[in-house]
């Protein structure tokens, strides 16, 4: 979990933090609602709560061939305890009329951030948070109020919350980023994370001092339920080994791992690999092209949350790059 004052933020375009008053702020929830109502800070604290681990990860985690380091391909990616209400909580207080479909989340920015999500994820386990790893959620995550909808892409976890909305159809919204999903697909493959892992020691932009024993550490988490087993390759995909998984799995939180690797002091290419308890499992760029028909060559570009393997090379001399575009089609 990631200490609150370095949980990844992501600024809205051409916008600044809101200074809001915590005792005025209050959230809407209207629309295809038998009771809409309007709930201050206090109103939603005396409800009952919830404390979840939940990661946050926003779509730039998409690595390719220029990035040096993890921080470059993943830092846009914290876990953290999110305390809260549970939207279902709300809803069903308003009671929601059978054309009620789906849920629209609006923040208090100057842009005027706003997602739309299915029902069925709304009534499921999305938390409106005020409390973040034992703190008030801080400013640059969405003081007072923000909704965290875990597993989804970031974007989607809207910050400085003040409107809900329901509504009989998908809306086509322009979120803080200017992102717009114009298809069904397109949505789809934008909205929740797959299972996905990273090695983050050794890793890009690091050096081994010498041949010998050393533990591969990383992180694992996955957007559609509960990290289940991490395998890791010291061999380009040839082999693989179960990792030992360091913390009890939650749903849609991280994970850390590990496996004690004995380098010989020749190159190697290392990767890992999440399979969730749903049973799927992390594709390389290979194995996406494939699922979705597409043909795949040095360039291909997933068109979606990127959740493939990254792997790393450790050169004779101990030097670890990027090993993006050396991974044979793992089958």
């Amino acid at each position: 979990m990631a200490p609150n004052s370095l949980h990844y933020f992501a600024t809205t375009k051409g916008t600044f933090v809101p200074d809001i008053d915590p005792a005025t702020h209050t959230l809407l929830l209207d629309g295809f609602v038998d009771r809409p109502r309007t709930y201050t800070l206090a109103d939603l604290k005396r409800l009952p709560s919830v404390s979840r681990f939940h990661f946050i990860e926003c779509s730039a985690n998409n690595h390719n061939a220029t990035y040096k380091t993890v921080q470059a391909s993943h830092g846009a990616h914290s876990n953290a305890e999110w305390t809260g209400v549970l939207l279902s909580t709300l809803l069903k207080e308003a009671g929601v009329q059978p054309q009620g479909q789906w849920v629209i989340h609006e923040g208090a920015e100057n842009e005027k951030g706003a997602n739309t999500i299915p029902m069925n994820k709304a009534m499921d386990d999305v938390i409106i948070a005020y409390g973040m790893s034992g703190e008030p959620v801080r400013p640059n995550n969405g003081f007072p109020l923000r909704a965290v909808i875990p597993g989804y892409e970031g974007i989607f976890n809207t910050k400085w919350l003040r409107h809900i909305k329901v509504v009989d159809q998908y809306q086509l919204n322009m979120n803080d980023f200017g992102h717009l999903r114009q298809d069904a697909v397109g949505a789809a493959l934008n909205m929740q994370w797959g299972p996905k892992s990273v090695i983050l020691n050794p890793s890009g932009a690091m050096k081994l001092p010498g041949a010998g024993w050393y533990e591969i550490t990383g992180l694992a988490w996955s957007g559609r339920g509960k990290v289940a087993k991490v395998e890791v390759s010291t061999d380009a995909g040839k082999t693989w080994q179960v990792a030992d998984l360091k913390n009890t799995p939650n749903p849609k939180s991280d994970v850390r791992f590990g496996l004690m690797w004995n380098w010989d002091g020749n190159d190697h290419l290392i990767m890992s690999r999440t399979t969730d308890d749903q049973g799927l499992t992390q594709p390389t760029r290979q194995q996406q092209a494939k699922a979705l028909g597409l043909p795949y060559t040095d360039q291909y570009a997933f068109s979606g949350l990127n959740n493939s393997i990254m792997a790393w090379q450790v050169a004779k001399d101990g030097s670890v790059t990027n090993g993006y575009g050396a991974i044979s089609d793992i089958t």
